[in-house]
This record gives structure tokens, sequence and C-alpha cells, in this order.
């Protein structure tokens, strides 16, 4: 890596400059439309554009007098590479939230999982005497 140059963190840390990929995610812009997605001025997408394009993330297609943006995702691969433990983290945590929600009874139906009632439960009060019940 260059002294002074950024790196892909340094870059998608700034919200205006995810936004831009999250735009070109979807399909490739030109400046002017990008300047309206984002309600900046031409200069300042230009300069988020040029910070973007000189980090590998971005490509230009000139198209006589236009030029169009287009995403270049291989840098991410950085930003993938360390993101995976912590998503290992996070998909374990929400199995086990999908675990716990799935042996919760259904508060709608009052339904166990499995489709048992929760009314067919003995209550843990009553007796076993038998004579309990008669009149």
């Amino acid at each position: 890596m260059v002294a002074g140059m950024a790196t892909v963190f340094d870059v998608v840390a700034e919200p205006t400059r995810r936004r831009i990929l999250d735009l070109l995610l979807e399909q490739p812009r030109s400046v002017g439309e990008l300047v309206g997605a984002l309600g900046l001025t031409q200069p300042g997408t230009s300069k988020h554009l040029r910070v973007l394009r000189e980090a590998g993330l971005v490509r230009v297609r000139v198209d006589a007098q236009r030029r169009w943006y287009e995403l270049r995702p291989e840098p991410l691969v950085e930003v993938e590479s360390w993101l995976a433990p912590y998503r290992r983290l996070w998909e374990r945590r929400l199995d086990a939230l999908e675990r716990h929600l799935d042996a919760m009874p259904d508060e709608a139906t009052g339904t166990r999982p499995g489709g048992t009632d929760k009314t067919d439960e003995t209550d843990e009060t009553e007796t076993d005497d038998p004579g309990e019940d008669r009149p």
C-alpha cells in the first residue's frame, strides 16, 4: 500500500460514498444521475467518485459526452474477509434466537410448536385425588 493512499475501509467509512456504491450496485449511472439521487452538487459528487475510483471501487466508461460509473466489487473482498468472523458470530446468535422463538408458545393460537394446545397441559397445582371432581 502506498503511504497516504486510502484503504477500502477508509473509503467506505464515509456515508455518501456508501450511498454511491448502493446506487451503482443497482446499475451503472452517469454523474448527473448520481447528483440527482444524492442531492449533492456536481463537484461534490465528483470528489466522492474520484476517491472511489482511486480505491478501485468504481470504474468509468466514457460514452460520447457522458461518463458512466460502474461498481467494481473486487476490492470489497478485503471488507468481506474482515467481516466473515463477525458474520459467523451473528449467524450463531440468530440461529439460537430462532430456536428459542420456535420453542415459545404461539400467543395468537394458544399452541406450542408441534400443534399442542397449551390448555391440554395439566396445572401443577392440581391434585391426584379422584374424589375432588365429585359434586
